[in-house]
């Protein structure tokens, strides 16, 4: 009997066991279901609905990152990234080769690529955030961070040939990127590529000259770094982009092209306690005005004087109002080349519409304020600013004037009357005395 009874009980216990077990996956079940559908919701808040539940209780350890990371992107990336150098190589020399002549400094009569590869190491991106989404487009920014090991080097005649090797390359910068719908596959017809101006866009190099010495050429390591700067702010940060259409079907890209917004009319009033850079006498400045580095207009010089008036007034174009600024540079007039006196920044967000305002600008010798050592006053320059923004009528009629500016830029430095369409120019239409 008490082995009949063990069994019974043993089976009874064993039953027991086996229910409660189910019971218990059941009830586990529905409870991480539940708590799935929770975490769903509150996934689905934003920092203030969750201020406005938990009040003064709210913890500021809650992160809630700006861009959504991709690794898949980043993988694929990597795998493709061989065929993805070598078709951008061809891309890059055919297309950057003249860009490189056009932005060209006066004192290189070459600039070309010797060697160019982009080496083994692929971009990578940090994050992606979908900026906006309205009909038709889609507007994108990419936190992009490149450290390649490129393989780049530059031929440059300037009266002796030299090649110099770019090595160490680091990129950070934001990566605008629009997309142009269609209704045809691939349903993009057009993409819309630029570096956003903040945070601003760096890129860091150093450069070494191969069987010679920087030093053979000189300021050649502040004119290569010149032309990188003036390219990348003149062409691929917004508001400027590159317009890429897609397809074989002819595309209207009109709506996405840069469009000049306004203009400034800045007089250059007068300037005080410049540098002197002379020896025996005085500096012989004159000043240099642009907002894109193509469209640069300068006054005339006065000789002998640390506190020149020029009371110059010229007309530049404005393309983004909110986000661009006009650059004022001071030169000493020299026999060779000109030295800069100093350079100072006017941002036009500030300025209102149609009204003038007199501004009291600080020379510096730089505006990459990691590579000021000399600490020293370079003196102020007193400046005059108004914009206005267009009309229809008035943009197309700055559109036509700025075609006719750049090709006559390209017809002096062809004559010899200038040595790049880097070069400032006198604009007798728009100057006052």
């Amino acid at each position: 009997m008490g082995l009949v009874s063990g069994m019974f009980m043993g089976a009874l216990f064993g039953i027991s066991i086996m229910v409660g077990w189910r019971y218990m996956m059941s009830n586990r079940s529905r409870s991480r279901a539940a708590k799935a559908a929770d975490i769903k919701l509150l996934g689905s808040l934003d920092r203030e609905d969750l201020k406005k539940l938990c009040g003064d209780n709210f913890p500021e350890w809650i992160s809630f990152p700006v861009y959504e990371q991709v690794k898949w992107l980043n993988k694929q990336l990597s795998k493709l990234w061989p065929y993805v150098a070598e078709a951008a190589t061809i891309i890059i020399r055919d297309s950057v080769e003249p860009i490189l002549e056009e932005y060209r400094p006066s004192g290189i009569s070459s600039l070309k690529f010797s060697k160019l590869s982009l080496g083994n190491v692929a971009p990578k991106i940090e994050g992606i955030r979908i900026q906006s989404q309205k009909q038709g487009q889609i507007t994108m920014d990419m936190d992009f961070r490149w450290g390649g090991d490129p393989d780049i080097v530059l031929g440059i005649e300037a009266g002796v040939s030299l090649p110099i090797q770019l090595k160490d390359l680091q990129v950070f910068t934001i990566i605008r990127v629009i997309f142009q719908l269609c209704e045809e596959i691939p349903c993009i017809s057009a993409v819309v590529v630029a570096l956003l101006s903040e945070p601003k866009p760096r890129f860091d190099y150093t450069l070494k000259a191969i069987g010679g010495s920087l030093t053979a050429i000189p300021g050649l390591s502040d004119m290569i770094d010149d032309t990188v700067t003036s390219i990348i702010t003149d062409m691929l940060q917004w508001p400027h982009r590159i317009v890429v259409p897609l397809g074989g079907v002819p595309v209207d890209t009109s709506d996405l092209e840069l469009k000049p917004q306004g203009k400034l009319m800045l007089t250059i009033v007068k300037a005080h306690n410049l540098k002197n850079m002379e020896m025996m006498g005085k500096s012989d400045p004159y000043a240099v005005a642009f907002v894109r580095p193509l469209e640069k207009f300068k006054t005339k010089v006065v000789e002998n004087n640390l506190n020149p008036v020029w009371n110059q007034m010229f007309h530049l174009t404005v393309e983004d109002k909110e986000t661009q600024c006009a650059i004022v540079e001071v030169f000493d007039e020299d026999i060779g080349s000109d030295q800069r006196l100093g350079i100072a920044k006017l941002t036009l967000a500030d300025l209102q519409q149609d009204v003038e305002k007199e501004i009291d600008l600080r020379l510096m010798p730089s505006l990459d304020m990691l590579k000021i050592k000399d600490k020293k006053d370079r003196g102020n320059i007193i400046v005059k600013a108004k914009y206005h923004q267009f009309n229809k009528e008035e943009q197309d009629a700055a559109l036509a004037e700025e075609k006719k500016m750049l090709e006559n830029k390209e017809k002096m430095k062809n004559d010899g009357a200038i040595n790049s369409t880097m070069d400032a120019i006198d604009d007798p239409t728009h100057v006052s005395g």
